[in-house]
């Protein structure tokens, strides 16, 4: 009989690309499984799902953290809407699980799926959780998590520590990850999925000073909308060999070909730079929920397998500095590189994937023992 699970969330890329390298390891273990993905119109989940040939449904849903006056009472307004929607949606579709990878959007279908008695999973990719994830890890079956400092926020019994599910392209051995630069070095910038306004222009300021080797450089540098015809420009006119995009589709490929990634520090962009042992420049974003997005860089960094710099600190000086050290220290880099490679846990999604087909084959024993003694109770409503 075939299965069909639920995976809620989205909005940016850190919470919906562990869901895909989800759904992915799902269907390699049994083909039968449907996948439909829960998101909203605004989130890049409208934009990448398609492209991944995966199913979306679209609830009106709007985030609380951080938002003041009208912003936040229209937020406050949706969330009934949302409720009904994920409720009628749930019941049509019946569910053998529920996966929630955090965002606002997960709030309203998991919280349904617990009322409708539906097995939940949650994971937590930060060391530090969401208000979200907190709370919907009181009402789980089972949460996953990335961070062992995030396991005191949620119900001891019910936590497993899994690492940050990761797609199965990132997931190579050491010897495959390992790209001799050939007397160049291949630099990837990184904003998150919707770019990093102090990034990209850090990174111009720092064009000048690197001028001297830009015959030694390759960058590929992933911008967001706004800033990418700036940057490509930019790029152009002082003739750097540079790519610039305001979305990088083949991102697996890119950070097998890196030898530095400077990049926002959000727990899935950390997840694939170490699981392919990449060191990276990290610049956690200020206004991240918690401040999570410093406590993951610095993880990293006290591994001697990154460097941190604050927002606030970043200067095109910084940047050519922390390139032009990389550039003339090699033996350094392939140390570092290697301490990012041990921090790697590129056996997260097969343990996320275990845990969901665990609750499905016990859901579906306490449906099949329902059907046996249908005068006992059952957990499931249907």
């Amino acid at each position: 009989m075939a299965k069909y699970v639920v995976i809620a969330g989205g909005g940016t890329g850190g919470h919906l690309f562990p869901g895909i390298a989800l759904a992915k390891s799902l269907k390699r273990h049994d083909m039968s499984i449907q996948v439909t993905f829960v998101g909203t119109r605004q989130g890049i989940e409208s934009k990448v799902l398609p492209k991944e040939g995966l199913q979306l449904k679209t609830i009106l849903s709007g985030g609380l953290l951080g938002k003041k006056g009208a912003s936040r009472w229209i937020s406050w307004s949706k969330l009934p809407v949302g409720m009904a929607q994920s409720m009628a949606f749930l019941i049509r579709k019946r569910p053998n699980l529920v996966v929630g990878v955090g965002g606002y959007v997960s709030g309203p279908l998991v919280f349904s799926a617990w009322v409708l008695r539906i097995p939940i999973l949650i994971h937590e990719q930060n060391s530090i959780p969401g208000v979200t994830n907190r709370l919907l890890g009181k009402i789980a079956d089972k949460v996953a998590i990335s961070f062992g400092m995030s396991r005191k926020f949620f119900p001891q019994d019910t936590v497993t520590e899994t690492g940050n599910m990761i797609r199965e392209e990132m997931c190579k051995p050491r010897e495959e990850t390992i790209k001799e630069p050939q007397g160049k070095i291949r630099i990837l910038i990184l904003g998150g999925s919707q770019g990093a306004h102090s990034i990209n222009m850090a990174m111009l300021d720092a064009l000048d000073k690197l001028s001297h080797v830009k015959d030694r450089l390759e960058i590929v540098h992933q911008t967001g909308e706004r800033d990418v015809t700036q940057v490509r420009e930019a790029y152009e006119n002082k003739r750097f060999s540079a790519e610039a995009h305001a979305f990088i589709d083949d991102i697996g490929e890119q950070y097998q070909k890196a030898s530095l990634v400077i990049c926002r520090a959000g727990a899935t962009t950390l997840a694939e730079v170490t699981a392919c042992g990449k060191v990276s420049l990290l610049v956690p974003f200020p206004h991240a929920a918690h401040n999570h997005q410093e406590h993951n860089a610095r993880a990293v960094e006290a591994e001697n397998a990154g460097q941190v710099v604050l927002d606030k600190d970043i200067s095109g000086e910084i940047f050519a500095k922390s390139i032009l050290e990389a550039m003339d220290d090699p033996e350094k880099m392939r140390e570092m590189a290697d301490n990012s490679y041990r921090l790697g846990k590129r056996e997260a999604t097969e343990e996320v994937t275990q845990l969901c087909l665990e609750l499905m084959k016990d859901a579906n024993n306490i449906s099949n023992s329902k059907e046996k003694f249908p005068g006992k109770s059952s957990l499931s409503c249907f």
